[in-house]
């Protein structure tokens, strides 16, 4: 009896507990998941006005005078090379990089994004500076990853780069958390329950129908 009674208290503290990480999840998640879905509409339809970007940038081209570049690895180099020129962001290597041309990198973070070409040798370097507006951010957040899946050279290597993929993660579980959550307070409502089924089958058979589309046209 007493065991029955401590698994009954057990079980109504978790539903309790249940109950507010829904609650505080989903407040605290909110703006992030507008953010998403805000910039997802921006992706899928690039030829609104209001949220143009690309054509709207501004460029600049600087010239600067490097010291002397010591380190062997390219990275060490790239790093070198931004401390002299005052540049903070995510280093992106070319698909090749030139053994007897300049030393090309790009270093990107959202909205700038700069383009360099440094002759180490010769101790000079071009940069040419592309700032986007505000839609070009938005629109960068939504991809900014740092790591292309494609590209094995290429890995994060700026730490706010980290805390937002890390960032972009917590949000991933915190939603699967919320959707259990949801499940279980569901579930608990008996009127409730054909329902949810209903919508949770057509749910199922809407998304295995645009796997099935892309794997068919794939």
């Amino acid at each position: 009896m007493a065991g029955e009674r401590r698994s009954r208290g057990a079980f109504d503290s978790f539903l309790v507990w249940n109950r507010r990480v829904h609650y505080y999840l989903g407040l605290y998640l909110l703006f992030f998941i507008w953010l998403f879905a805000f910039t997802g509409l921006l992706l899928n339809h690039p030829r609104w006005q209001f949220a143009q970007f690309w054509p709207n940038r501004i460029q600049s081209t600087t010239e600067h005078v490097l010291s002397s570049v010591t380190a062997v690895a390219d990275i060490d180099q790239a790093r070198d090379v931004m401390r002299q020129l005052g540049i903070v962001g995510e280093v992106q290597w070319p698909a090749t990089q030139p053994p007897s041309g300049p030393f090309t990198f790009q270093v990107g973070r959202p909205g700038l994004v700069f383009d360099v070409k440094a002759d180490l040798r010769a101790g000079r370097a071009t940069v040419q500076r592309t700032q986007l507006n505000v839609w070009g951010v938005m629109h960068v957040l939504h991809t900014f990853t740092g790591s292309p899946a494609a590209d094995s050279r290429n890995r994060r290597d700026w730490t706010l780069t980290t805390v937002w993929a890390l960032s972009m993660d917590a949000v991933a579980v915190g939603l699967i958390v919320m959707v259990l959550g949801g499940y279980v307070m569901w579930f608990r409502l008996r009127t409730k329950r054909l329902g949810g089924v209903l919508a949770l089958l057509f749910g199922f058979i809407s998304c295995g129908a645009f796997i099935g589309l892309l794997r068919w046209l794939l």
